[in-house]
């Protein structure tokens, strides 16, 4: 581990001093665990798109104040979540959910009175592709501080001292505060959802009325479309973890995603472009 942070610090050297395959490497090399992030703080693969490309920008501007009193990951991971807890461009900070609005919706939807919408897109496809938008929406009816502290401790397994630090409180607020919001979803997902837990709502059933409802689309199937990346690539780009107790195993629908090849070309068209020699040199 110290050889590895070893050879991290190097490299942030050399990106500093303004070498740019250093910097790709570093940019490129974070880019999944700030996308995800996003992802389920946002509720949308557009508006992830947009905010990881805010973050990583961020993080290129402010690198020259990493002062490698934490784990880089860390440092990204501070930067990445205060810029989402105030990110209001996103569609559910207009629109905002509520576990009671879901559960309503689940309980009196009219799924049956909706035509056949799929556009000849096999159900199969359109089902797995509301089951992982759905429940990954779900965690907008969180408010965005639990949101937070949520995916830092289910799906990228924080530290709780980390987390602690990142979200201005106690390790032990921390891990009260994770508990009871996990709790929370696991109740909510045990009460009505049928694919995670003992609930009647079926994605089969539901397809067309979700497509009449736009919460997906036969023509932008963003979730099925997407590389999964394995859940280890993800725990190798941070040095701090924790384990966490058996409620975890109801959160199974937090697959990462590799970053959309439109983000990954982004960022390298602007490592390479007159725009970058101006940050660099800021």
């Amino acid at each position: 581990m110290e050889k590895k942070n070893e050879e991290l610090f190097a490299l942030i050297e050399k990106a500093t001093a303004g070498d740019g395959k250093s910097l790709e490497t570093l940019i490129l090399g974070v880019q999944d665990l700030v996308f995800n992030l996003s992802l389920r703080m946002l509720g949308t693969f557009a508006d992830a798109e947009d905010a990881t490309q805010d973050i990583l920008l961020k993080v290129i501007t402010h690198l020259s104040t990493f002062k490698k009193e934490s784990a880089f990951s860390t440092w990204v991971f501070s930067i990445a979540a205060n810029h989402l807890k105030s990110y209001k461009k996103h569609m559910f900070a207009h629109y905002p959910l509520s576990f009671e609005y879901y559960g309503d919706d689940i309980q009196n939807g009219k799924i049956h009175d909706v035509p056949d919408l799929t556009q000849n897109v096999e159900k199969d496809i359109l089902a797995e592709e509301l089951k992982m938008s759905c429940t990954n929406v779900m965690l907008q009816c969180l408010d965005v501080e639990s949101r937070c502290i949520f995916v830092l401790g289910t799906m990228f397994k924080v530290d709780s001292r980390i987390a602690g630090d990142i979200l201005g409180m106690s390790p032990e607020a921390y891990r009260q505060r994770l508990s009871r919001v996990r709790k929370k979803m696991a109740e909510f997902l045990s009460e009505y959802c049928g694919e995670f837990g003992c609930g009647k709502c079926k994605c089969a059933d539901r397809i067309n009325y979700a497509i009449q409802n736009h919460r997906i689309d036969p023509s932008r199937l963003d979730y099925t479309a997407a590389a999964v990346i394995s859940p280890q690539t993800m725990l190798d780009v941070k040095e701090a973890m924790e384990e966490i107790d058996d409620l975890a195993q109801s959160f199974s629908f937090s697959r990462i995603y590799a970053t959309p090849e439109q983000t990954t070309q982004f960022m390298k068209d602007f490592l390479k472009s007159t725009s970058f020699s101006v940050v660099k040199n800021s």
